[in-house]
């Protein structure tokens, strides 16, 4: 089985090889899903424990039964009891390369996020804040096919669960109707669609998301029909680049996740690769963006139209009307106004993560005035100009 041994290595390219080896004394996130198994099961082809790995992945497939990249294993197995393995995936019957390769780059990803787990302490740097209505957030890394759950405590995100995920057959950053990618940015799960009104291949059901947002379709980008959703019953999971741009999870874990969604309120953050930051570096963050808005907001109330101007950038947009446009208006507005009081609350702020520089930042807004008392709920984009951050652009909700 000194073959099969080789032939995993190389498959595998060496992903339990010493340069992607975990840094025990650091604390990492835990799985409950297939890959703590899975994992164990190279380690003991590694070491020629052949008997062992095994018992390892008849655990894998107790476990979950339709996970066919365990039966693939199972097969190179038994397979090396009788003959020299000269390939990964001999052992399975009628399984043609495409589909080995698929099996491959799914046990890379899946071996790979549970070796380079982040630390307990790191924060993804897209979640600046959860407004108090925000329970849960999501969190997905493309490169890692990596799902991340995260609760609100207080307004900071805390680590829940982690879920392998497949995401567009042609990668990310989509643009258009049919380019087979998954968009790139900060979303929102606006629906939920059940088993009953669904076929199969959409497994446990699906979570609609609002793609194309107000920024997609200011950069000319369309498309629709971007979803969460599960996999057929005769499949586990699907290979890491599979779907037409929807994030698809095992059923498993689609019910799991689906236990914290919100319709209309939990963000879903889609990245090509998390950054992460220390819990220090992010409060800087987020205390940096909080201090403009509690400017512009002091701004606003001075009704000295020139401190307000300054921090709307030069693009700026609301509906119809430019900067210039909306300057003239609010000028119009500050003249029949003895005094404006404004209060802004439940902010919930997500950085883009993608080339595209922006933060969205949704908030209730507590407006008064001499002549007029309202309260909305106001969604901005934020961009950095000339070194500061600036509203590029503003709708009511």
């Amino acid at each position: 089985m000194k073959t099969l041994a080789r032939a995993a290595l190389l498959w595998l390219g060496f992903v339990l090889g010493q340069a992607l080896a975990a840094d025990k004394s650091l604390p990492r996130y835990t799985d409950a899903g297939p890959e703590p198994l899975l994992a164990r099961v190279f380690e003991y082809i590694e070491k020629s424990h052949w008997e062992a790995a095994l018992q390892e992945t008849e655990k894998l497939l107790a476990a979950y039964p339709n996970f066919r990249l365990a039966h693939l294993i199972k097969g190179d197995l038994l397979l090396a009891r009788t003959r020299p393995l000269s390939r990964f995936g001999e052992g399975g019957e009628a399984a043609d390369a495409a589909k080995v390769n698929d099996l491959r780059e799914e046990a890379i990803a899946r071996l790979r996020a549970y070796r380079e787990k982040p630390r307990q302490d790191a924060v993804p740097r897209y979640l600046l804040q959860l407004s108090a209505n925000q329970q849960y957030a999501i969190v997905i890394d493309t490169e890692r096919s990596r799902l991340y759950l995260y609760r609100n405590d207080q307004g900071t995100p805390r680590f829940v669960a982690d879920y392998y995920v497949s995401h567009g057959k042609l990668g990310t950053e989509k643009m258009r109707e049919g380019d087979k990618k998954t968009p790139i940015g900060v979303y929102r799960v606006i629906a939920s669609i059940p088993r009953q009104k669904l076929s199969d291949f959409y497994g446990s059901g699906a979570f609609p998301l609002d793609y194309p947002n107000a920024w997609d379709k200011k950069k000319g980008r369309n498309g629709h029909g971007i979803w969460l959703h599960g996999t057929p019953a005769d499949t586990f999971a699907r290979p890491p680049k599979a779907s037409d741009g929807c994030v698809v999870l095992a059923n498993p874990d689609l019910e799991e996740l689906a236990r914290h969604l919100q319709i209309g309120a939990t963000p879903v953050i889609i990245s090509n690769r998390v950054e992460w930051l220390s819990l220090d570096d992010w409060r800087n963050e987020r205390q940096a963006l909080l201090a403009m808005i509690e400017e512009w907001r002091k701004d606003w109330e001075s009704l000295d139209l020139d401190r307000y101007a300054r921090h709307y950038a030069r693009e700026f947009s609301s509906g119809t009307m430019d900067r210039s446009a909306w300057l003239a208006h609010k000028s119009r507005v500050n003249a029949s106004k003895q005094w404006i009081k404004i209060g802004i609350d439940n902010i919930s702020m997500f950085r883009n993560p993608g080339k595209e520089e922006y933060v969205v930042v949704t908030f209730e807004q507590d407006y008064r005035s001499s002549n007029l008392s309202q309260r909305t709920q106001k969604r901005q984009y934020w961009i950095k100009e000339e070194g500061r951050w600036k509203i590029l652009q503003e709708e009511t909700l």
